[in-house]
């Protein structure tokens, strides 16, 4: 990051007011700046040292604070912010800055940034469902504020509805998401593969990878956040939605492969991060029960979704991946011609730190016009902005 950005954070008195630490601890350990506004309801829920021990900042709390006697607490605060969020948001907040209530520290502030909002509500499922709080937060939208939804589960109140605060990762990812001022890959469709897939061999047992998703789903995100209307085709994997992304799951190779199909003429990219399993079986109709002298699997190759794209790809531009343990070159020039891609990223999955299952990559980048390019080690969120620089490129061309 080459400028540290600054988040100002919005502490309201909601139960969930103590997720904030999280909050506060995970923006830091990105590499965000972050101060906290911690409303008079807020500090009966978690305490201002608590957020300045994570912030490493001091925490404002009252309008007319002689801490800094000469600065004009919410135009210093308003000015220092790249996104201004308020998570938990309570119904109260929400009323007073859907109607331009200026009456604490935090709505003064809200009222004179200038940055983009994001907003997590968090109350009681009948609070939020209540007309004048939808008719709220509608304004809200219409003047442009990120939501990130809440959740639905247990309440604190005991009832179980809609009003959970979302999920801390999801409120970083919206607050990203405002963050990416650079929206080059806006008005484009990018749909995006993830995870690995199942072949069944019997009900209880399934042919299957490594593989878990994370590179694709880090692609899907940081499309998103680049202003990309992005789709997710995803198998099975334990990873939550990314932030603005619609999201539709597989199990099988032949689902994936009529899901790719079915959107192959919407989108304007095709990036092809999944792991499909490259053989099936036909499924047995009951457990195969165990043998002392075993079992033997007649396996068959499943169908080849990027042979099938290309057949009919158009203008779409197409970028797969191929995991390999050998010959990465060899194979990945092969399937870049064989497959009529316009870029393959090939990496090394028996390498330390790359791959399957951890949170770093690094890939070499074959195109079609001979260029091949290496990524270095890289986060699989950084690398996969360093993809989508070329895709961006190749649509601009």
């Amino acid at each position: 990051m080459s400028a540290q950005k600054c988040i100002v954070l919005g502490v309201t008195g909601s139960i969930a007011a103590y997720k904030a630490a999280e909050l506060v601890s995970k923006l830091g350990k990105i590499g965000y700046a972050v101060r906290v506004i911690l409303t008079a309801g807020g500090s009966e829920f978690i305490t201002p040292l608590t957020l300045e021990t994570l912030s490493r900042a001091p925490v404002a709390c009252g309008q007319f604070s002689r801490n800094a006697p000469y600065e004009v607490a919410h135009i210093a605060l308003a000015k220092r912010a790249d996104v201004f969020a308020v998570a938990p948001a309570t119904a109260d907040f929400i009323a007073k800055a859907a109607n331009g209530i200026a009456d604490d520290l935090l709505s003064t502030t809200y009222l004179a940034t200038t940055a983009p909002i994001v907003i997590a509500p968090a109350m009681n499922e009948s609070m939020l469902a209540r007309a004048a709080t939808q008719r709220n937060i509608a304004t809200l939208k219409a003047d442009g504020c990120i939501f990130a939804e809440p959740e639905t589960g247990l309440l604190a109140c005991g009832d179980t509805g809609r009003g959970r605060l979302a999920p801390v990762g999801d409120i970083v990812a919206a607050i990203e998401s405002a963050l990416q001022r650079e929206k080059d890959l806006s008005g484009k469709r990018i749909l995006v593969t993830a995870g690995p897939t199942r072949e069944a061999v019997d009900p209880v047992r399934f042919l299957s990878n490594r593989s878990s998703g994370k590179m694709g789903f880090a692609i899907a995100r940081a499309a998103a956040n680049r202003g990309a209307e992005v789709r997710l085709i995803a198998g099975p994997v334990a990873l939550a939605t990314p932030f603005g992304v619609i999201r539709q799951d597989v199990t099988s190779s032949a689902q994936l492969c009529e899901a790719v199909l079915g959107a192959a003429n919407w989108c304007d990219a095709l990036i092809m991060a999944a792991a499909p399993a490259d053989f099936t079986i036909d499924a047995a109709r009951h457990k195969i029960k165990k043998q002392g002298e075993g079992i033997t699997l007649s396996l068959k190759p499943t169908a080849d979704i990027l042979a099938q794209v290309a057949g009919r790809k158009g203008n779409c531009i197409v970028m797969g991946f191929a995991a390999e343990t050998q010959k990465l070159e060899e194979n990945a020039l092969q399937k870049i011609r064989k497959k009529n891609l316009d870029f393959i990223a090939a990496n090394d999955v028996s390498a330390a730190n790359m791959g399957f299952g951890v949170d770093t990559n690094a890939v070499t980048l074959f195109c079609k016009d001979g260029q091949k390019v290496d990524s270095g080690l890289k986060s699989k969120r950084e690398l996969a902005d360093w993809l989508l620089n070329y895709i961006a490129a190749a649509l601009d061309g």
